[in-house]
């Protein structure tokens, strides 16, 4: 039955004076939804939710109620503009410490962009080590645990207890009763309904030491936000000397379910060792959410003592945080600014590939512009739908001259990070989606340093291209009528996924 029979069907079931009310206040809603939903928010967002209220009046405009904002509540963005506030302040109100002379301009210009945005600045001294084994980033991060002395702050998005995470969890008990200061965060809707958060649950609970649920949806508590707005930043800081961060969960690389096990699926992750002034901004990170969690401003002795030094050697890198804590799209903003001031090539990877206008029609300008535009996606993808909208836009990006590599099956592709050009790196939390863009707390790296993008490029090369396949452009335009029609549906949505 098409929505105007279902509006028809419920009109008949009442009588005539309450038939025209519903007649008047669905034509109402119909009005006020195409004068009030297109504010400030993106065409494309707005045509999904008209979309949807349109063809279920009643049903769409409950939704959005409950979704359609994509911010966190007022209070917890005045947390996050007052911290803001007093690291700009702790850092003096520099978007780069140190010398800057020799930054091209673009990459000063993004630097002061990040630091706009999400209040952190351009740092030297730094180190970093990838990590693209899993099982191994989780043993590399016990061992620092185990020799912590002060304080040990833990952010991540999906969080289990299984045999890989077990010593993990084991140090961080060890550690609070010897007298350090652990602090854990954990988002609720991401880690509920994985194998192991019960017994997670029940081992934090009983050892005392301090750990917080990130963005709870517990009403019978009285916590509650929209329940899509999520924390999916990934940050291990360990006595402010040491940090982790990038793609990974904390959890074996099957996540550990039964139909994962049967198809053989093993997570595909990449993670970053930090040293230097860089861990300073993520652990800030990290207080800015215990902060909006706990009303504990750690930040408020934290940011008094933010003394980043200036130093001329090491890594020059930047942290940035981005969410619905901001006013703007602070990842998105980065990725578009560096995309249009490639000048030889940009690789991007990326699990979850669902762009917004913005992203997509840089890369394509950059790719019709002569720039090698090299695009890493999963032929195997863990979220059907988001799938499905990812693969209706290949046509267009293989008509503009981007390279599509399709990373081997089973194996899900989950790494992220943006190569562009000989010196300029983006790794972190953050997938090029709506979601990532609007919805999710992220946090990435923005690294300038030629020798480490140049190993960057030997794990593209050695890694990730040895281990994927070119997408055959014709074989793909041959794919069904019915599958293209799947793809448009699922792109429909694809704003408000």
């Amino acid at each position: 039955m098409d929505p105007s029979g279902i509006i028809t069907w419920i009109l008949s079931q009442f009588p005539g004076w309450g038939a025209l009310v519903l007649l008047v206040i669905d034509a109402v809603v119909r009005v006020v939804a195409l004068g009030t939903i297109p504010y400030r928010r993106k065409p494309a967002a707005a045509l999904g939710w008209l979309i949807l209220i349109f063809m279920i009046p009643f049903v769409g405009i409950i939704v959005f109620l409950i979704l359609g904002s994509p911010k966190l509540p007022l209070r917890r963005r005045e947390k996050q503009h007052e911290i803001n506030e007093r690291v700009k302040a702790a850092t003096g109100n520099r978007s780069i410490i140190g010398e800057s002379d020799h930054l091209p301009l673009p990459l000063s210009t993004a630097a002061q962009l990040n630091y706009e945005l999400g209040a952190l600045p351009m740092v030297h001294g730094n180190s970093f080590d990838l990590i693209s084994d899993s099982v191994d980033c989780i043993a590399q991060m016990t061992e620092e645990v185990r020799r912590a002395t002060r304080v040990v702050h833990f952010e991540f998005y999906i969080v289990t207890l299984d045999e890989t995470t077990r010593p993990l969890f084991e140090a961080l008990v060890d550690a609070h009763r010897r007298g350090v200061e652990v602090r854990i965060l954990i988002d609720h809707i991401g880690s509920l309904g994985y194998p192991g958060y019960r017994e997670l649950v029940r081992l934090l609970d009983s050892s005392g030491l301090t750990w917080r649920r990130s963005l709870p949806i517990r009403p019978w508590r009285g916590e509650y936000q929209r329940i899509d707005l999520r924390n999916h930043r990934k940050i291990l800081v360990v006595d402010g000397q040491v940090a982790f961060t990038g793609s990974q969960n904390i959890i074996h690389p099957t996540y550990n379910k039964r139909s994962n096990l049967r198809r053989g699926y093993v997570w595909k992750d990449l993670m970053v060792r930090c040293t230097g002034p860089v861990v300073d901004e993520l652990d800030a990170v990290f207080a800015s959410d215990w902060y909006s969690e706990t009303d504990d401003a750690l930040l408020g002795e934290f940011a008094e003592d933010l003394d980043i030094p200036e130093e001329q050697s090491g890594i020059l890198a930047q942290v940035v945080p981005s969410g619905p804590g901001f006013d703007q799209e602070n990842n998105l903003q980065l990725f578009t600014h560096l995309i249009y001031n490639a000048n030889r090539e940009v690789v991007i990877s990326s699990p979850y590939f669902v762009p917004d206008t913005a992203l997509l029609t840089a890369l394509k300008t950059e790719s019709l512009s002569g720039v090698d535009v090299r695009l890493y996606v999963g032929a195997t993808n863990d979220h059907w739908v988001v799938g499905k909208a990812q693969e209706s836009y290949y046509d267009e990006l293989v008509e503009a001259g981007v390279t599509i590599y399709q990373y081997h099956s089973p194996t899900v592709l989950h790494a992220k990070f943006i190569l562009v050009d000989d010196e300029v790196t983006v790794i972190g939390s953050s997938n090029m989606d709506e979601r990532s863009f609007s919805m999710n707390h992220e946090v990435s790296l923005f690294i300038v340093d030629e020798e480490f993008t140049q190993r960057m490029y030997a794990l593209e090369r050695e890694d990730f291209r040895a281990s994927s396949v070119p997408l055959d452009a014709e074989q793909w335009r041959q794919r069904s009528w019915m599958r293209k029609y799947i793809e448009n549906v699922c792109r429909l949505g694809s704003s408000l996924l």
